[in-house]
């Protein structure tokens, strides 16, 4: 059996349908749905069982040996915007800490969840070179709750056997529509085009950038969850694969590229107005993130990332313009 915790969320539900694509149905899936909608991420989908977050570790599967073949961690809050230290060390950090001892204890291969959240303004670069990562000066609480994780395992002297720690840059894709003003920006262009036929974007607040021309490692969802299986399974060969890895294309793209895609979706003309960024988020929000890709590349030689227009056209023309945003089998 394989454990998805986050499994009705963005990232969690598109692993879940890939499982199933590939024939795996045995899964035990993990988390809260609370009032949203997220629970239809999970419609048609095939798995074994399902267990809430809070009763998770209270699981008969940790008894069972053998019981769990890998752990998908997703789950957390990804809110980075959330105030409240305490939750997020709770939710995040300390519940992720949590599965690496279990995986560790049981020799349970385990991939979870970081952030580009953690390399702050990238004043230290974008390398996910373990001697760096201590230097990291995050922006904002969120990006904190996971940078305390990705340090604690790096100390831990009895570790899981194949482990990896993935800093996911700008996900988007389908599943995400239940994130709100969390979702990607091709979520938020798509729907502000269908409904005003123009998008809006955050003004520029630093001189060396244009409007619209802040640059982000814009990543695909589909993309994003192959990558986390194949390094599972070439670390089942390889051990000494493990570690903590970047999950974005290593190719910084700009807000405007990304909304013209979008436009180009959808066959319409693009269409941008820019607007001030609230002044709560000026001091915190990242202008540039790129990732450094050489280790992912070394450890998954053959892996091909989708370019950004084609990735964007297939969410836009597959998901989001069909009858139906959700994945199908």
């Amino acid at each position: 059996m394989i454990l998805i915790t986050g499994a009705a969320g963005f990232i969690g539900s598109v692993i879940v349908h890939e499982m199933n694509s590939r024939g795996v149905e045995d899964l035990l899936l993990c988390d809260h749905f609370d009032h949203g909608d997220k629970w239809k991420n999970l419609r048609g989908l095939k798995f074994n069982s399902f267990v809430t977050v809070e009763n998770l570790f209270s699981h008969p599967i940790w008894k069972k040996a053998g019981g769990l073949k890998a752990i998908y961690h997703m789950g957390a809050c990804s809110d980075t915007t959330e105030t409240n230290m305490d939750f997020l060390y709770q939710n995040n950090t300390e519940f992720t800490n949590r599965l690496l001892t279990l995986a560790a204890t049981k020799n349970i291969p385990i991939v979870y969840a970081s952030s580009a959240a953690t390399y702050g303004a990238g004043e230290q670069g974008y390398s996910d070179d373990h001697k760096g990562l201590s230097k990291l000066v995050p922006l904002n609480k969120y990006g904190y709750s996971k940078q305390l994780s990705d340090e604690w395992i790096l100390k831990q002297t009895k570790k899981p056997k194949v482990w990896f720690g993935v800093k996911f840059f700008n996900v988007f894709g389908p599943q995400e529509y239940h994130k709100g003003k969390m979702s990607s920006v091709v979520y938020q262009s798509f729907n502000q085009i269908q409904e005003g036929g123009e998008v809006k974007l955050f003004k520029s607040h630093r001189s060396e950038y244009k409007d619209g021309e802040q640059l982000r490692d814009f990543v695909y969802v589909k993309d994003v969850v192959r990558a986390m299986i194949e390094l599972i399974a070439a670390g089942k060969k390889k051990p000494s694969l493990s570690g903590i890895y970047n999950l974005g294309t290593g190719e910084a793209r700009s807000f405007h590229d990304l909304v013209k895609a979008t436009f180009s979706g959808m066959g319409k003309t693009p269409k941008i107005t820019f607007i001030d960024m609230p002044p709560e988020l000026r001091n915190q929000y990242q202008y540039f993130t790129q990732a450094d890709m050489a280790k992912l590349k070394k450890a998954l030689p053959k892996f091909k990332f989708m370019k950004l227009e084609d990735a964007v056209v297939d969410y836009v023309k597959n998901h989001l313009s069909a009858e139906s945003q959700f994945l199908k089998l």
